[in-house]
């Protein structure tokens, strides 16, 4: 468990939990079924985590079933990136709680909140640390079943002062582990697990394994490299049904920056097919290595420590050493004729570059290059065919054209002219030197008709200026999405349309309505082929407040992870723009409805209640 903030001190301990063997200090998080508490084992004299079931769901027997499975489970596992379960309580306890180690640090989800998407090479390396975890767990038979932000600790000591000892990963709540030795808590045909993280087989209740611990880690992984979720919808539903098809947006086209390997890694590993991703989590460990070694990413540790220490100095570093490395690579691609992975990495140089003329003139002349050769692949079809018509065509056009055989008329002799009392066709030219006429020609050449095509008069035509189509193949939201083309007014654009430009360098800025959404610039670069995009937003959280009681918790029913609590300022994820929700006190039970809007405040006021 982790420190992750401001703690409530032991102001309030006489609200604390009465636990015999511990001295429960302050409470350090909140979750959907528990809440955690920093505390003090005396016969062992160390901080210890102690997760506390909330008293509302204490007396579930299903509940208190799955901690001690999540204790079983964990009790097994020694490594160093797995959060130890040190002790559990036990039935007849008042409270049922699970002692974990004190993890001095803050979840993963805390620090993308903080920083946002992370560098690629960052984000990789986290996920090398929790396949290690992942790969011990699975030799020992766990299958973890819930990888997501929230579960994932992130321990810097020298945040705090202390003597900085480096980045430690540790994964951590086990909860809804399925032993593969037992017929663990789902044998009901429960599906547990959080939606947008879950693998198909697992939401269609189907034999889970070391798989979908993959997929959740993919999941998790494009977060960290993309910025948002590859699952998203305005409900649970769409997010599962969006996860059983297998639709979800290219990272490499959300984050240019991702580049085409990380993308196509971060693919198989979400492939919808279980046989198609990879083997187990050490398998997409060591793909992972492979792509941070061809980038000279030989210190997970070391670079995980100097963007903790400094993730703004560690991202300027990053993004400069970077460009050179993806530019020697891709030379070395590109001389040994390997013209695809050069140009995976010459476009992820230019994102991180957008204003490197060289870059851009080679981006420009292997993307004509490549443009023409998918233009003749698909026109060579049709060329052929116009080809082979057009011989048709001629052919037929020449035999309707054939001269006409007229009756022949004998040119007349010179004396027949001379002694004729009608003038010969050659006197009727009153000049002299004076053309005949065509009539004589027809007579006197060839005795036929000859075909007379007049002259089409000379018109000048107007140079015709080059463009090409941007398309929107789809977009998330799907309403609402409006774009800037190079600073222009924004339009509203939607799924199928397209933006007309010439060849040159473009940035488009997509907004939604209202202000709901994070604004999101895609760099289109010089060429000439039309473009696809599909771009998704983040919408942004609500604010919300809750007005009652100071000393209960407050959590929202259709999100159960995110805790409140009186009179403080919370932010609220949000899937679409505008949504009702139903606030819910802890113990309590009481609920209040309100309608939470992206990027706006809102606030719902509870009652003064009686204690039980």
């Amino acid at each position: 468990m982790a420190v992750t903030g401001p703690a409530t001190k032991a102001t309030q301990r006489g609200r604390m939990p009465n636990i015999t063997k511990y001295e429960v200090i302050e409470e350090i998080g909140h979750g959907g079924m528990a809440t955690v508490y920093r505390a003090r084992d005396p016969r062992l004299c160390r901080d210890v985590a102690i997760k506390v079931i909330h008293r509302h769901l204490r007396d579930s027997v299903e509940i208190a079933h799955r901690f001690f499975v999540e204790a079983k489970a964990v009790a097994k596992l020694r490594h160093p990136n797995i959060v130890e379960v040190y002790d559990v309580s036990s039935p007849e306890e008042e409270e049922q709680y699970l002692v974990n180690e004190l993890v001095r640090g803050r979840s993963l989800r805390k620090v993308l909140e903080a920083y946002g998407a992370l560098p690629p090479e960052v984000g990789a390396q986290i996920a090398q640390e929790l396949l290690a975890a992942l790969a011990h767990a699975h030799a020992a038979g766990v299958i973890h079943r819930d990888i997501k932000p929230e579960n994932v600790l992130i321990e810097f000591s020298g945040e705090d002062g202390r003597p900085n000892e480096g980045v430690k990963v540790k994964l951590t709540d086990f909860g809804i582990a399925k032993l593969l030795d037992s017929q663990g808590v789902t044998s009901t045909g429960q599906v547990l697990g959080s939606p947008a993280h879950m693998a198909p087989e697992q939401i269609e209740g189907g034999d889970v394994d070391a798989r979908a611990d993959v997929f959740g880690t993919g999941v998790l992984l494009y977060e960290c490299l993309v910025g948002h979720l590859p699952f998203e919808g305005s409900n649970p539903a769409q997010v599962l049904r969006r996860v059983l098809e297998g639709i979800y947006p290219c990272a490499e086209h959300e984050r240019p920056t991702v580049g085409k390997i990380w993308s196509q890694l971060l693919d198989r590993a979400l492939h919808r097919n279980v046989e198609e991703r990879f083997g187990d989590a050490s398998q997409m460990r060591e793909a992972l290595g492979d792509e941070l070694r061809r980038l000279n990413v030989t210190s997970a540790s070391g670079d995980l420590d100097a963007w903790m220490t400094d993730p703004e100095a560690y991202r300027a570093k990053h993004d400069a050493a970077i460009v050179p490395r993806l530019c020697a690579l891709a030379k070395a691609s590109r001389q040994r004729g390997d013209a695809i992975a050069a140009a995976a990495d010459y476009n992820r140089a230019l994102a991180y570059a957008p204003q490197d003329q060289a870059l851009l003139r080679i981006v420009a002349t292997m993307h004509r290059a490549e443009e023409r050769r998918r233009l003749m692949k698909r026109l060579a079809p049709v060329v052929l065919c116009a080809f082979a018509c057009g011989a048709i065509a001629f052919f037929a056009v020449r035999a309707y054209r054939a001269p006409v055989v007229v009756d022949e008329v004998p040119a007349p002799s010179a004396s027949a002219s001379a002694f004729s009392e009608t003038p010969s066709p050659s006197a009727m030219a009153t000049e002299p030197g004076a053309a005949p006429s065509s009539s004589v020609v027809r007579a006197a050449v060839s005795g036929r008709v000859p075909v007379v095509n007049p002259p089409s008069a000379s018109r000048p035509t107007a140079a015709k200026v080059p463009t090409r189509d941007i398309v929107f193949r789809s977009f998330m939201p799907q309403f609402g999405i409006q774009v800037a083309v190079d600073g222009e007014a924004p339009t509203e654009v939607e799924v199928g349309g397209h933006v007309t430009v010439d060849p040159q360098r473009h940035v488009l800025t997509f907004t939604c309505k209202k202000d709901a959404c994070e604004p999101k610039q895609r760099v289109v670069v010089a060429g000439e082929g039309n473009e696809e995009l599909e771009v998704a937003l983040t919408i942004k959280p609500a604010s919300l407040v809750v007005q009652g009681d100071v000393h209960a918790s407050y959590t929202i029913q259709e999100q159960p992870t995110v805790m409140l609590r009186a009179g403080i300022q919370s932010r609220v994820p949000m899937n679409v723009s505008k949504i009702t929700v139903h606030v819910v006190e802890l113990p309590s039970g009481r609920t209040e409805p309100v309608t939470l809007s992206a990027g706006q405040q809102s606030e719902v006021v509870f009652g003064l209640a009686t204690d039980e």
